[in-house]
């Protein structure tokens, strides 16, 4: 991914750590238990200085805590800092300050699939980052079919890419991720341009690796309050805050109580 020039105003000695509590008080949700960390962000700051203007501050003091095996999603107006946050949860990005965990191996999906979407084949193209590590071919073949399986498109093995939808696509860039055995997702507004049908598909398929698997954890970016009903908790995001960080349902509530009421106000 091509990222803007940057220059940060400042390095933190360290910002990879160990999770600030290694264990949750016990929790279920969807019916499985929770007891670790899988994603955690302390007192994140973000800033750089774009050429003939003054520091621009992105993120301001981001908190964040999300438990092992649990779909999460992080959502806000445009311009909050969710893309930033996620980039710097990636290793994309270094924080100007404060401090990281991230469970690994992790791996960030584009918004874009064709940025990801490398190979011809789709067979191929999930198989494509295994080529770095040493295993045997009948490894590499099983790896690809239950990646593919668990985003449904066991059928689409041979498949050209080119004639993939692009909801199609992203399924393929996260089977390409769970072949390498990934333990943290992290997927940034994958459904903005797609079409309901694949919209739903990519949302489901996520749903479904977390569902038949304790060790995945997703972080997903996303514009719409629909799709928090897979959810299993939310982040919300204002100005390069967090405003409210837990219940999915509740944080819902909170975005709809607030558009009703900035609706009201240009109206009245």
């Amino acid at each position: 991914m091509n990222l803007p020039s940057l220059t940060f105003t400042r390095y933190p000695p360290h910002h990879l750590v160990s999770p600030l509590y290694s264990k949750l008080p016990k929790a279920t949700a969807r019916g499985k238990s929770v007891d670790s960390v899988a994603i955690e962000a302390r007192n994140l700051n973000f800033s750089f200085t774009a050429k003939q203007t003054k520091d621009v501050t992105v993120l301001r003091d981001c908190s964040i805590r999300i438990p092992s095996g649990q779909f999460w999603m992080l959502l806000g107006p445009n311009g909050c800092g969710k893309s930033t946050l996620l980039k710097i949860l990636a290793g994309l990005l270094i924080p100007t300050s404060g401090t990281v965990y991230v469970n690994g191996p992790k791996s960030f999906v584009f918004q874009n699939p064709d940025h990801q979407v490398v190979m011809p084949t789709v067979d191929s193209d999930v198989a494509f980052g295994l080529g770095k590590v040493n295993l045997a071919d009948d490894e590499v073949r099983s790896r690809v079919s239950q990646a593919l399986h668990a985003v449904g498109l066991s059928d689409y093995m041979k498949r050209s890419v080119q004639t993939l939808s692009g909801g199609q696509k992203q399924r393929v860039a996260i089977a390409g991720a769970l072949a390498e055995a990934c333990k943290v997702l992290l997927l940034d507004e994958l459904t903005t341009f797609l079409d309901e049908t694949d919209q739903v598909g990519v949302i489901k398929a996520v749903r479904n690796c977390l569902d038949t698997s304790e060790e995945v954890t997703a972080l997903w970016v996303t514009h719409r309050l629909e799709e928090l009903e897979y959810a299993d908790g939310a982040i919300y995001m204002e100005d390069g805050k967090v405003v409210m960080h837990g219940d999915a349902t509740r944080i819902r509530s909170f975005i709809e109580d607030r558009q009703s009421a900035y609706i009201n106000q240009i109206n009245s």
